[in-house]
This record gives structure tokens, C-alpha cells and sequence, in this order.
């Protein structure tokens, strides 16, 4: 059983961390790109209500406990001890989880560009681009939301503790109410085309169908 009180962090889940940083200020400069590309905003959580505005602070906490909470364990000895899923230094899971973060946040990066001018941070009337469905659109209706996903549980692997649990559940948890405000308003924009669209595509991750 590893020792709580060990706080040391390998090179390998420093790198998993560091993934993540990389991939948030890749996600904030594509998030600037396709405004100045839209030319207005794009970042619509502002707007949120209801469901939609817990789900936006649930994606916020999935991503704070996911990269604030192994450093604050990593500090705080005590805080450790309390979580038996603790486990710095090299383990097993390590470098797979590296490579699973590595994947999932290329994976997200290049969904978020795929869109173009058509990216938004959630939805809000009258601030709508072309439906893409082409490309990794192709597998996923999703594949931001996968991406991410993938990327907080390869950081989970590679550096185990219970926030880090959490903070794949809840993100899968908020991605779930989002993806269905967002597709209610991609049907009501484009109508049949979004219908094919979700008919052919998964959800999540698959085959296209038809």
C-alpha cells in the first residue's frame, strides 16, 4: 500500500498535470480565435439559467479538482492522508494515463477547431453557426466533450485520488445536461439537418450508423 504521508510526485504525473495547463490555454486562445473569427462572443455561459448554469460550474470544479487538488495533496501532507486513492510517485497506471490525457486533449483541441467560427462555450438564441458534422464530427457529436472527458480521467489515472474521481464524474455529469440543451437548440436552428446529423452520428463515441 503506498504511504499517504509520501508527497513526492513522479516526473510522469507532473507531465499529466502539465497536460492538462497546455491543453486549458490551448482551449482559451482557440475560445479567443473563433470570436475574432465570429466576430462576437462566444463564451455564452454567462447566459446560462437553471440546469445549464450548474452544468457550467460543474465543468469549472471538474477541471479545478482534477488539476488544483493533486498539488494541494502533493503540499499538504495531512489533507493525503485522508484519501486512500493517494498515490504519488510511479505507478502502474502513470504512464497510461499520461498517454490517455495526451490523447483526449489533442482529441478535444482538434474538435474545438474543427467548429471554426461556429465554436461557442454553451448556447444562447441568435448566436448560431454552420452545423459541422463532417470529419471527427463524423464519430462523435461530441468529440470536445470526449476529449475532455478522456484528458481528465488520463490525469486521474496517472495521479489517483478521490477528487480526482470526482472530477471525471461531475464533468461527465454537467457534459450530459449541456449536450442535451445543445442539441434541443441545434434541432430547433437546423431542424432536418441537425435530424440526419443525430441520427447517423453517436452521442458520445462509435461507428457512424447508415
Amino acid at each position: 500500500m503506498p504511504n499517504p504521508l509520501n508527497t513526492s510526485l513522479s516526473f510522469v504525473q507532473i507531465a499529466a498535470l502539465l497536460v492538462l495547463v497546455l491543453y486549458l490555454l490551448a482551449f482559451f486562445g482557440g475560445t479567443a480565435l473563433a470570436a475574432r473569427a465570429a466576430g462576437r462572443p462566444v463564451w455564452l455561459f454567462g447566459q446560462a439559467r437553471g440546469l445549464d448554469r450548474l452544468a457550467a460550474m460543474g465543468f469549472r470544479a471538474s477541471i479545478a479538482l482534477g488539476l488544483l487538488a493533486p498539488l494541494i495533496w502533493a503540499l499538504v501532507p495531512g489533507l493525503a492522508g485522508l484519501d486512500p486513492l493517494w498515490s504519488p510517485g510511479l505507478s502502474g497506471l502513470a504512464l497510461p494515463g499520461v498517454m490517455l490525457a495526451v490523447a483526449g486533449a489533442m482529441l478535444g483541441f482538434a474538435a474545438q477547431m474543427a467548429m471554426g467560427a461556429s465554436w461557442r462555450v454553451g448556447v444562447s438564441e441568435g448566436a448560431v453557426g454552420a452545423l459541422v458534422s463532417g470529419g471527427l464530427y463524423t464519430i462523435s457529436r461530441n468529440p470536445t466533450f470526449v476529449g475532455q472527458g478522456a484528458l481528465l480521467a488520463g490525469v486521474a489515472c496517472a495521479v489517483p485520488s478521490l477528487p480526482g474521481i470526482l472530477a471525471v464524474l461531475l464533468f461527465f455529469i454537467a457534459a450530459s445536461v449541456q449536450i442535451r440543451t445543445e442539441e434541443a437548440f441545434l434541432a430547433r436552428t437546423h431542424g432536418a439537418e441537425f435530424e440526419a446529423f443525430a441520427r447517423r452520428t453517436p452521442r458520445w463515441l462509435g461507428w457512424p450508423r447508415g
